[in-house]
């Protein structure tokens, strides 16, 4: 499969994003309790790829390596960037108004969690989730 992508411009992107996720994620057979993790995951970087860095988008590719074949979703604005990603990533740290979750929640969700950020150049966080086959 080539990468979908999924404009994250107003809040609706979020569904529309997370129906995306959900249809990719039933065609590769993962299970609920994976979808839901993930599914979970992918809408709290998109909320904050809406409310942080100002919109976006988000790009999902299914991914193989090793006997086993994924799902990675990268998102990716032009927001202010991260100062901080140590705190940012600290449980319990919040700047208020997602799900809660956070970036740490986020990342135990996943199996593979990558940040790229920096102040004034946006930020690009690609999670995965790995299936044996």
């Amino acid at each position: 499969m080539s990468a979908r992508r999924a404009e994250l411009v107003v809040s609706e992107d979020v569904v529309r994003m997370r129906h995306m996720l959900r249809d990719e994620m039933v065609a590769l057979r993962f299970t609920v309790i994976e979808q839901t993790k993930m599914i979970t995951a992918a809408s709290e970087l998109a909320r904050n790829t809406l409310r942080y860095g100002g919109g976006g988008y988000a790009e999902l590719e299914v991914v193989e390596r090793g006997g086993m074949r994924g799902i990675m979703v990268t998102f990716v604005d032009q927001g202010p960037g991260i100062g901080d990603i140590e705190l940012a990533m600290t449980d319990g740290y919040t700047t208020g108004g997602g799900m809660g979750l956070g970036l740490p929640g986020a990342r135990r969700l996943v199996d593979e969690f990558e940040i790229n950020t920096a102040p004034g150049k946006g930020t690009r966080i690609t999670v995965t989730k790995w299936k044996l086959f």
